[in-house]
């Protein structure tokens, strides 16, 4: 039986039931198995084309998708509603494109495999999500699993949310100080350029370089676009290493690097709080949660205490040594393993990690806001100097 994974990513053309026409991409072994599920979605296939390699890497389930679906599971499943019914239910609360993963789970869960294989088999859920249903299979507690699932999706979104506002307020005040800048040298200068140059002004250095500066861009206002584009282009191609050095300045910035660690923990122990409720050993659960961390010096503390503790090490003492995370977190968690309420403490410490990553977010917009006009008073202002000194110069010599 053939699966959803797939490395071939397909543009296509499908005509609508209303008679209408509609442009997607979808992951598909091939054309065919793209039509079969089009045709799911009452889509004719039209057209298809096969996408680049490097537009062809499968992407994992969108956390609105993934909450939404682990909420409508833990409602159903917990009213005693079979497994299979429940997901036939949950395909229509989910995303269009998450509905043939939704439907393939189904028909695979009707075919007699578990439904931690049936995550993995589609290809689209992570291993945190495929080792908590496993889990749960074996308790038997697949509603409970559903739920801690959902709360922890449904934290991550809040927690991303918060860090897209951070990345999304600063881009769009520069962006839009780039323009008007642009617009001003490319457009304002020039003719300022030209009419002083009729009147034979005498210009000081900084002015010559802003109006030869405008000049130059708006001669060469073609070659200047098509750089830009070949920059967006290879920023798209490279979007995994752009992202990287994205993710490694934020990790040393000042103010930065503090939500980004507390943007990290609350992660891990969301990880860590659905991993241990349904029934994961500790060890194993480490190993899984240090997938979701990207923070090398979080990460590497985690890696070695996990390998210490399957090498028989004392919790409370590994705990201590994980530097990384702040001293009272540290203490919570070894207080906790003395009294043996890890699952409580990891689901409060998820809780509390985000909460510190929206308050640490508010306070790094608020220190940004000034910095911000600094930078459009430099990008503009330097540009109204650079004209007004000349102008100011003419008028007090008439005078």
């Amino acid at each position: 039986m053939s699966t959803l994974q797939s490395n071939t990513a397909f543009f296509f053309l499908a005509a609508t039931a209303s008679g209408g026409k509609t442009l997607g991409v979808r992951q598909a072994a091939s054309p065919r198995a793209l039509a079969d599920v089009l045709r799911k979605e009452r889509l004719l296939l039209l057209r298809s084309y096969k996408l680049p390699t490097w537009a062809s890497s499968e992407k994992k389930l969108k956390l609105k998708d993934k909450a939404a679906l682990n909420e409508q599971l833990a409602q159903l499943l917990s009213r005693g509603v079979p497994l299979v019914e429940a997901l036939e239910v949950t395909g229509t609360a989910v995303g269009g494109s998450a509905k043939p993963v939704i439907e393939k789970m189904r028909e695979l869960v009707a075919a007699g495999a578990g439904f931690g294989d049936a995550c993995q088999r589609v290809g689209v859920f992570d291993k945190v999500t495929i080792a908590v249903y496993r889990a749960a299979e074996r308790t038997g507690d697949l509603a409970g699993a559903a739920k801690q699932l959902a709360i922890t999706a449904r934290r991550q979104l809040a927690v991303s949310g918060k860090a897209a506002t951070l990345m999304i307020y600063p881009a769009i005040v520069m962006s839009v100080a780039v323009v008007v800048t642009t617009l001003m040298l490319t457009v304002i200068v020039p003719r300022i350029a030209k009419a002083m140059e009729s009147l034979n002004a005498k210009l000081p250095w900084f002015t010559k370089f802003i109006m030869g500066l405008g000049i130059w861009m708006r001669d060469h206002a073609l070659w200047l676009l098509g750089a830009l584009a070949i920059v967006a282009i290879l920023g798209i191609v490279s979007r995994k290493r752009v992202l990287a050095a994205i993710a490694q300045f934020s990790r040393k910035m000042p103010l930065l690097r503090e939500v980004v660690l507390a943007q990290e923990s609350a992660r891990f122990f969301s990880v860590m709080a659905a991993m241990t409720r349904s029934g994961v050993p500790l060890a194993d659960a480490l190993g899984v949660a240090n997938e979701a961390v990207g923070h090398p010096l979080l990460k590497r503390q985690f890696v070695t205490l996990r390998t210490k503790l399957i090498e028989g090490g004392v919790l409370r003492v590994l705990i201590e040594a994980v530097t990384a995370l702040p001293l009272a977190t540290r203490r919570l968690l070894i207080a906790a393993e003395r009294a043996g309420d890890m699952e409580q403490v990891f689901d409060s410490l998820a809780k509390d990690m985000a909460d510190e990553t929206d308050r640490r977010a508010t306070r790094l917009l608020a220190a940004l806001e000034p910095l911000l006009i600094v930078g459009m008073f430099i990008l503009i202002g330097g540009i109204l100097v650079s004209i007004m000194v000349p102008l100011m110069t003419m008028a007090s010599q008439q005078i």
